[in-house]
């Protein structure tokens, strides 16, 4: 069964959009002089993780959707 992804995007599921809006606030501050090179380097490297983490997330996933297969004749949820 295929993922309804305009009812329920997974990237609310994650919280991707946060993520985002967490990198544009980072640049706003540096930007501002609030916040060092360093710290908008290291939450950037943070963001990078997250964001690897999800496209792990969608690629087990994927494998686990194509793998999947009824049991006894019962449909797949």
């Amino acid at each position: 069964m295929q993922r309804d992804y305009e009812s329920a995007p997974v990237s609310e599921q994650l919280g991707i959009h946060s993520v985002i809006a967490g990198l544009v606030s980072d640049l706003d501050q540096l930007r501002a002089g609030e916040i060092s090179v360093n710290d908008a380097v290291a939450r950037s490297m943070l963001a990078k993780q997250i964001f690897n983490g999800v496209r792990i997330y969608l690629n087990g996933a994927k494998v686990l959707s194509d793998n999947a297969r009824a049991i006894e004749g019962k449909a797949c949820p």
